[in-house]
């Protein structure tokens, strides 16, 4: 069986000014610079992108992300960021499909088909955020909901782009509710992820995804969330923002 990359990436979303980043991301640097078998990956805001990937660039196993793209190769299109910028600053990733940028942006699986085909010609990996709310959840049809939006967005894929990307399962529903997935339901939707790849790409290809989990990771729930067998680190939101709450959940994985 192939040996799937561990990555927990950090996503700071709409915070922290250009100084605030720059001394989170050393303080992180510092602390996981010896956790050379996990890849750390920074998602910026992108007045930090440039200056963050330079703080990232001696070390092979930090990299940085860009949040979002607009899958277009330049143009007239005020506020947005192509994927040749966001590689021109450093990034090696791009988050693709956020479930903010679903729910507040109407961005639908065509339209993040799109956008992974633009980060994959740029030769980025897109990091691919699938995930249901909790009326899905409680509709009972959540597996069908989530294989939906991976077929619609990532099957026009050949095998070889495929292997190429990363997917985050997000479950929204347990995201700033109060409510708690447990890694039982971490398993239970990450491994009928990686059924469905096995379905469409075959078991090799699908046994070298990385699946990371995006649900409310912390310091305390890190270690046994990552010890299930299709969970391949993590996409941290809040977390991410603390130092050292971030550095115990990159040893954990």
């Amino acid at each position: 069986m192939l040996k799937r990359k561990i990555i927990v990436a950090g996503n700071w979303k709409m915070n922290l000014d250009l100084q605030a980043g720059y001394k989170l991301a050393e303080d992180v640097i510092a602390g996981v610079k010896n956790h050379s078998m996990v890849e750390t990956v920074f998602c910026t805001p992108l007045i930090h992108l440039a200056g963050v990937s330079a703080q990232t660039s001696s070390h092979s196993h930090i990299s940085t992300a860009a949040q979002n793209i607009y899958p277009k190769p330049s143009g007239a299109y005020t506020g947005e960021i192509s994927t040749a910028q966001v590689k021109s600053a450093g990034a090696t990733y791009v988050l693709v499909g956020h479930s903010e940028r679903r729910e507040y942006f109407n961005e639908n699986n065509q339209f993040l088909a799109g956008k992974v085909d633009a980060v994959l010609a740029e030769a980025l990996t897109p990091i691919f955020c699938c995930g249901e709310s909790l009326a899905i959840r409680e509709g009972g049809d959540y597996l069908e909901y989530v294989a939906n939006q991976v077929k619609e967005s990532l099957f026009h894929l050949t095998a070889s782009d495929f292997e190429k990307v990363v997917i985050a399962y997000e479950p929204i529903w347990a995201i700033g509710t109060g409510l708690t997935a447990s890694p039982e339901q971490a398993q239970e939707m990450h491994q009928y992820i990686r059924k469905i790849l096995v379905d469409q790409y075959g078991e090799e290809v699908a046994e070298s995804i990385s699946i990371l989990y995006g649900g409310s990771v912390k310091s305390s729930n890190a270690a046994e969330i990552f010890s299930k067998p299709d969970v391949d680190g993590g996409l941290v939101g809040g977390a991410s923002l603390q130092a050292d709450e971030f550095i115990k959940i990159v040893a954990a994985a």
